[in-house]
């Protein structure tokens, strides 16, 4: 079971920025490709990002060209700079393996909440 870390998130005006981390522990998060996940409340959790060993990313279509995955990997350290946020950016914000290990490994989260 890997369950890692995320903080960061906080409240934060629209056009606003916060830089999101990600801790974990094991070689198996080290060496894979983490994802940022986002759930809002009545919705499905959905992939916001994803970054794999190398650093090659991938973004969904909303957060393209605002938000910035990156990773350290000797610290298993995963992060996810977001600027220009919106109040639909608003959501409690995971990091995990891809494919995630199992029902287990998923984190408490992190909230971001966007509003004036």
């Amino acid at each position: 079971q890997v369950q890692p870390v995320e903080s960061g998130g906080g409240l934060v005006q629209p056009g606003g920025s916060l830089r999101l981390s990600c801790a974990a522990s094991g070689r198996i998060f080290s060496i894979s490709t983490v994802g940022w996940y986002r759930q809002a409340p009545g919705k499905q959790r959905e992939l916001v990002a994803t970054i794999t060993n190398g650093g090659s990313t991938t973004y969904a279509d909303s957060v393209k060209g605002r938000f910035t995955a990156s990773r350290d990997n000797a610290k298993i350290l995963v992060y996810l700079q977001m600027n220009n946020l919106k109040p639909e950016d608003t959501a409690l914000y995971y990091c995990n393996t891809i494919p995630p290990l199992g029902p287990g490994t998923w984190g408490q989260g992190t909230q971001v909440t966007v509003s004036s």
